[in-house]
């Protein structure tokens, strides 16, 4: 399957939060705890450049409680401030304003030197659609300050939200990025509903997450379904046969008594977003911090290959046919 979805909203979404970054002192990003790194939109690290960052762990419940600490501790090792909350519950929501503080430490104390007291810290709060961002307002809040829905791209402009006398907000539409350049990242947003239903194949979605959970999670599928999972399912083929004994045993028959796997795939996908299924987290922290340090390791070599490279020409004198042909290397060494 090929993920993409970047409607016009979200190119003007993007050119508003540009336009009022710099009235801006934190970002807030709230990412799905199910999906921490696919959920977290790499734009917003080059929109927020300077600017101090909080990230909101959201559906903390939904997620793989042995996770949940995990990914914490890797966004922190990054220099984010962090917090674990569920929205819906209210659980660690009150806990956002302490975070915010230590966030905005340097800004107040430079605001206190200049004899500013008590102005409100003022943060942007940002996230994909159906991450969850109203309904944290609504409970931040204590009451329903913004329209929410479970539909993705609901906050449609900005709104500013006078948190407390110490917070103003300013909300913004959900927003995705304009290509993927992994698809497995597509691939876990539209599981967990940020892109549109109704532009996907939900059957093929559905055999998509028959093979990670039987990768991560093989007992599900027979807990819930009371069905036989094969030890080994590695592709679609064998996806959809189990796709089948999901519909046989739910009853998802077409005429004939022939299994149904596009309801089967429907109900497999709608059990795991309602975690019917159980709390399932879909990407692992010691996965990316294996990446990251391949990615550190790889801007360490190019960098050191740059400086080799500079430094060449500076030991020649007086010799244009060699500076040329050394600079022909030279140019070689910076392409790879």
């Amino acid at each position: 399957m090929h993920f993409q979805w970047y409607p016009g909203h979200m190119a003007k979404a993007k050119r508003m939060m540009q336009e009022n970054i710099k009235l801006i002192d934190v970002v807030i990003e709230l990412v799905d705890a199910r999906i921490p790194y696919s959920s977290k939109n790499p734009d917003i690290d080059t929109l927020a450049k300077n600017k101090s960052r909080v990230i909101l762990l959201n559906k903390c419940d939904m997620a793989d409680q042995r996770y949940n600490k995990a990914w914490k501790d890797y966004f922190e090792e990054k220099g984010y401030f962090v917090a674990l909350v569920n929205s819906k519950s209210g659980a660690g929501v009150k806990q956002v304003q302490e975070v915010v503080n230590k966030a905005c430490e340097a800004k107040i104390e430079r605001d206190r030197r200049k004899g500013i007291l008590n102005r409100p810290v003022r943060a942007m709060i940002v996230g994909i659609p159906n991450v969850g961002k109203s309904t944290f307002i609504n409970s931040f809040v204590g009451k329903a300050s913004t329209k929410t829905g479970n539909k993705p791209g609901v906050t449609k402009g900005k709104q500013w939200i006078r948190l407390s006398k110490f917070i103003e907000l300013l909300d913004t539409p959900g927003i995705l990025w304009p290509k993927f350049e992994d698809q497995a990242v597509g691939l876990r947003l539209a599981l967990i509903g940020s892109i549109n239903d109704n532009i996907l194949n939900t059957t093929d979605l559905a055999l998509e997450l028959v093979l990670l959970l039987k990768k991560h999670y093989p007992e599900v599928l027979t807990t819930r379904y009371g069905i036989e999972i094969p030890d080994v399912v590695d592709n679609l083929l064998g996806a959809s046969k189990i796709l089948e004994q999901i519909a046989i045993k739910r009853s998802c028959l077409i005429k004939g008594g022939e299994a149904d796997i596009d309801r089967a795939g429907n109900l497999l996908i709608d059990d795991f977003r309602g975690t019917k299924l159980g709390f399932i987290t879909l990407e692992f922290p010691s996965s990316f911090a294996k990446e990251d340090k391949k990615n550190i390791e790889n801007e360490a070599k190019a960098k050191d290959s740059i400086k080799s490279s500079e430094a060449e020409p500076q030991m020649i004198e007086n010799t244009s046919d060699i500076i040329t042909s050394e600079a022909t290397e030279i140019d070689e060494v910076y392409v790879d």
